[in-house]
C-alpha cells in the first residue's frame, strides 16, 4: 500500500521536494501542474495524478533493459531517418491542468517538435511507449490508457513485461482507441515510417539483446 501524506499549503515541504517511493502527497487543494514543476527537479521520480503527487517506484533490471534497448533502437533509427525525436522516461506530458504523466518513451513527428517545451509536452506525442512492472496498479494503467486517448496520442504501445503480452492502441477518426494484441512476428509502427520489432525480442534477458547496430542498418536496407 503506498504512504498517503496530507499537508497544508503551510506546510509544504522545501524544494526540491524529497519523498519516499510509492507516496502519494496531496495538500488541501489540488496542485497545477506549473506548481507541480516548482516542486520538483530532474531528478525527482514522481507524476502529478488530478492534482495529487505520485512518487514513482523505482523499476526492475529487466525493466530497465528492455527500456535501453527500445529507446536506444527507436533513436539510432529515427535520427538516421530524420523523422522526429524520441524521448525517454523523464519527460512529462501535459494531460491537463492536473495531470502530467511520464511514459517511458514518446515520439514527436518532426513536423511537430513545437510541442516539446522546457517542463514538457504541451500536446499528443505521436507514439507512447509504456513498460508495465509487477508492482504497477492496473487502475493506473486503464486510467494512462484512457488520457493519452483523450488527448489523441495516435500510437499507444503496452508492453506488459510480467504477463509477456503487447497491446496495440491505434486512434481511429473518431479519435478513439483500437486495440489489437501482437502475439507473433513484427510489430509495424503505424507513427513511425518503415520502423518494425520481432515481438521475440521484448521478452529477451538483460545481456542477451540483438545486436541494435544490426537491427537499425538491416530497417535502414545498409
Amino acid at each position: 500500500m503506498p504512504n498517503i501524506v496530507v499537508a497544508s499549503r503551510e506546510e509544504m515541504p522545501t524544494y526540491p521536494l524529497r519523498l519516499d517511493p510509492e507516496t502519494i502527497f496531496c495538500t488541501d487543494r489540488p496542485f497545477t501542474v506549473d506548481e507541480f514543476y516548482e516542486m520538483v527537479n530532474e531528478d525527482t521520480n514522481a507524476e502529478l495524478v488530478e492534482g495529487v503527487i505520485v512518487m514513482k517506484s523505482p523499476v526492475s533490471y529487466q525493466h530497465e533493459a528492455l527500456f535501453d534497448f527500445l529507446h536506444t533502437t527507436l533513436s539510432l533509427y529515427i535520427k538516421e531517418r530524420k523523422l522526429g525525436q524520441v524521448l525517454g522516461s523523464r519527460t512529462a506530458v501535459r494531460i491537463t491542468n492536473h495531470t502530467a504523466r511520464e511514459p517511458d518513451l514518446l515520439f514527436v513527428n518532426r513536423d511537430r517538435l513545437d510541442i516539446i517545451h522546457k517542463n514538457d509536452i504541451k500536446g499528443a506525442p505521436d507514439l507512447v511507449i509504456e513498460i508495465v512492472s509487477p508492482w504497477d496498479n492496473q487502475r493506473e494503467i486503464v486510467a494512462k490508457q484512457s488520457e493519452y486517448e483523450q488527448i489523441g496520442v495516435k500510437e499507444f504501445w503496452l508492453i506488459d513485461q510480467p504477463k509477456q503480452q503487447i497491446f496495440i492502441y491505434d486512434l481511429d477518426s473518431k479519435g478513439n482507441y483500437c486495440k489489437r494484441q501482437i502475439q507473433e512476428g513484427f510489430i509495424h509502427s503505424t507513427t513511425v515510417k518503415g520502423f518494425k520489432i520481432q515481438l521475440e525480442w521484448f521478452w529477451c534477458k538483460p545481456g542477451e539483446f540483438p545486436s541494435i547496430l544490426s537491427i537499425v542498418q538491416e530497417l535502414l536496407g545498409i
